[in-house]
C-alpha cells in the first residue's frame, strides 16, 4: 500500500496495454448492478444485459409504483430462463427524500440569476418561480448561505440537467433562493437535497415498509438497499421489520451517501451485510476533492471485514453517450484497484440511451484492472489485519487462495450452505473464479419444512469473483467423484473455463472440519 492505493503488478508492461482483450464467458470478476426502467425494462433488453454481465438488477422505489416494478421484474424472470442466466433482486428505498412533483411532465427552464421560491405550500403550482416540495419543516431547517441542490434522479453533475440554489432567506413556509446556474429539468419528479442539513425523518420511511411488505415479500427480494443509512440502529431497524415480514433471509446492503453516514460508517458496517458507497449525494454534502479519501477508506474497510462494497456514479456521461469520458473509464479501473466489489449503473440503464452498451463497456474496464490488480499484495494486506489467533474459517479459506496461486489453478470450488465459506475465499481477492456449490439445507418452523439454497446462490451474485450454483443436497460428500464437483468441472469445462489438465482447489467442510484439496480436471488427486 502506498499513499493510500493498491500498487498495480510491476509486471504490467506497455505491452498490456496494446494487447486486444480476449473475449471471455465471465466479463469481469468485480458484478455489476444494473438499474432497470424506462429503458432497460423490455425482456429483450433485459436479455442483453444478463448477456453483458450484469448479475444483480436494482428496482427503484424512488419512483413509480410496485405494478409498473412488477411488470419489468417479470420481464426478468422470463429473460433470465432465455438467456440461463441467473440475475439477483435488490430493492432500492426511497429513505427520507423530499419531492417535487411535475404532474405536467413539462420541462422547466430555469435561468441563471433568477430567483425562485421553495415552499411547503404543496396547493401551489409548479413553475420556474416557484417549487412546492414535500416537506413541512424544509423553511425550519435551512438557513442563509445553505446550498440546495434540484434535479431528476438527483443532482448528477451535469448542469444542464440539475439546479443549484443558493438560500438568501426564509419567510414562514418559504424558501427564497438564488439560482446558480441555467438548466431544464424534465420529467414527472424532481430530488431535492440540501447540502449538509439532517431533515428530521426517519431512514426507513412509512412508503418504504409498505413497499417491502407488499412487492418485497411477494417477490422474496435478495437484497435492500437502505438509502440514507446514518447510523448503525438505521440497519438494526431495518432488520428486525425484515423478520416481521417473513424476510429473515434477506441480506441488507447499507447506503453510505451523507456526512452523517460518513460519521458512523464503522457501525453501520459491522451491521449491515455490505456497503454501497453512494457518491452522487456524498459528493454534495462533501466538497469534491475529498471524496476519494473516503472511498478509498470505506472500500478499505469493507476488504478487511469481508463485506461487499459496491461504488455508484461511475458512468453519468452514457446516459447520453455510447462511450464514457476517459477520466470515467480511469475511474472505474481506480474502484476495482482499490478493491471494490461491484459496480452499481443507475441513471446509465435505468433512462439512459445505451443501457447493454454501459454494462458491457464498465465490464471490460473492470476486467483490464483486475489483469493488474496486486493481488499478493492485498493476500498479505489481509493477512496482516486478521485478528489473532486466525479463525479456523479463516485459516482455511485464506489457505485455499494460497494454495489456488502455487499450483496455478483455474479455480477455486467451494461447498457452502449459507455462503459464508464463500465470501471468506473472496475476502482474499484470488485472481481465478470462485465456482460457489451451494448446498441446500432443509429448515423447519411451526408451520412448515422448507429447503433453503436459492437465496444463497442470488446473494453471491453480489460478491467479487464468486459464481455460485445450486447443488443437492448430497454434494457435500467426501470424495473425488461426488455430484457437486463433477457439476463444478462440468460447468467449468462448458464455459470455457476448464480445460484438459487444469487443476482446481477444492474448500469444502466435511464433518465437524474443513478440508483444501487439489484436483486436476480429470479427477486426479494430487498429493
Amino acid at each position: 500500500m502506498q499513499g493510500g492505493q493498491m500498487i498495480v503488478e510491476e509486471n504490467t508492461k506497455l505491452s498490456s496495454v496494446l494487447t486486444p482483450s480476449k473475449p471471455s464467458y465471465i466479463q469481469s470478476l468485480t458484478k455489476i448492478v444494473g438499474t432497470l426502467g424506462p429503458n432497460s425494462r423490455s425482456m429483450e433488453v433485459i436479455e442483453a444485459c444478463l448477456k453483458a454481465g450484469m448479475s444483480v438488477a436494482r428496482f427503484d422505489f424512488s419512483w413509480l409504483d410496485g405494478d409498473y416494478h412488477q411488470e419489468t421484474l417479470e420481464n426478468l424472470r422470463m429473460a433470465m430462463k432465455n438467456t440461463k442466466k441467473l440475475c439477483a433482486i435488490m430493492l432500492d428505498t426511497t429513505g427520507p427524500e423530499m419531492q417535487v412533483c411535475n404532474k405536467t411532465g413539462n420541462p422547466i427552464d430555469f435561468k441563471a440569476d433568477s430567483h425562485v421560491t421553495v415552499t411547503s405550500d404543496l396547493s401551489k403550482e409548479l413553475s420556474a418561480e416557484v417549487l412546492p416540495v414535500d416537506y413541512a419543516e424544509l423553511a425550519k431547517m435551512v438557513r442563509k448561505g445553505d446550498t440546495v441542490y434540484l434535479g431528476q434522479h438527483l443532482f448528477t453533475g451535469h448542469e444542464t440537467a440539475s439546479v443549484w440554489l443558493e438560500v438568501m432567506e426564509t419567510k414562514g413556509q418559504d424558501v427564497i433562493c438564488l439560482v446558480r446556474n441555467s438548466a431544464t429539468l424534465a420529467g414527472s419528479m424532481f430530488t431535492v437535497y440540501v447540502s449538509n442539513v439532517p431533515i428530521n425523518l426517519p431512514t426507513l420511511t412509512e412508503h418504504d415498509k409498505q413497499v417491502i411488505s407488499k412487492w418485497g415479500s411477494r417477490n422474496n427480494v435478495d437484497f435492500i438497499s437502505l438509502s440514507y443509512a446514518c447510523h448503525g440502529e438505521d440497519v438494526k431497524e431495518l432488520r428486525e421489520f425484515l423478520k416481521k415480514q417473513n424476510l429473515s433471509e434477506t441480506q441488507i446492503y447499507a447506503k453510505v451517501e451523507t456526512v452523517e453516514g460518513l460519521k458512523h460508517f464503522d457501525e453501520i458496517l459491522r451491521e449491515a451485510d455490505g456497503i454501497i458507497f453512494g457518491r452522487g449525494n456524498l459528493g454534495i454534502d462533501l466538497p469534491p476533492e475529498k471524496v476519494f479519501l473516503f472511498q478509498k477508506y470505506a472500500v478499505s474497510k469493507c476488504n478487511l471485514m469481508g463485506k461487499p462494497v459496491v461504488i455508484t456514479r461511475v458512468v453519468d456521461s452514457m446516459t447520453g453517450n455510447l462511450r464514457p469520458t476517459r477520466a470515467e473509464a480511469t475511474d472505474v479501473a481506480n474502484a476495482v484497484l482499490d478493491g471494490a466489489d461491484g459496480i452499481m449503473l443507475g441513471a446509465e440503464t435505468l433512462r439512459g440511451l445505451y443501457p447493454v452498451e454501459s454494462i458491457t463497456i464498465v465490464g471490460k474496464i473492470c476486467a483490464e484492472a483486475e489483469n493488474v490488480y496486486n493481488h499478493s499484495l492485498h493476500f498479505k494486506r489481509i493477512i496482516r489485519c486478521v485478528e489473532e489467533p486466525m479463525s479456523y474459517a479463516e485459516s482455511v479459506a485464506s489457505s485455499a487462495v494460497r494454495s489456488a496461486v502455487k499450483v496455478k489453478a483455474a479455480l477455486i470450488v467451494v461447498f457452502t450452505s449459507s455462503g459464508r465459506a464463500a465470501r471468506l475465499i473472496a475476502k482474499y481477492r484470488p485472481s481465478v473464479p470462485v465456482v460457489a456449490i451451494v448446498i441446500p439445507r432443509l429448515r423447519a418452523n411451526s408451520l412448515k419444512w422448507t429447503l433453503s439454497g436459492a437465496a444463497q446462490v442470488r446473494q453471491l451474485l453480489g460478491v467479487r469473483g464468486v459464481y455460485p450454483i445450486l447443488g443437492s443436497p448430497d454434494a457435500a460428500t467426501s470424495g473425488g467423484e461426488e455430484p457437486g464437483l463433477r457439476l463444478a468441472i462440468e460447468h467449468g469445462r462448458s464455459v470455457g473455463l476448464l480445460k484438459s489438465n487444469d487443476r482446481i482447489v477444492v474448500f469444502q467442510k466435511i464433518g465437524d472440519s474443513a478440508v483444501v484439496k487439489i484436483v486436476e480436471v480429470q479427477g486426479q488427486l494430487l498429493v
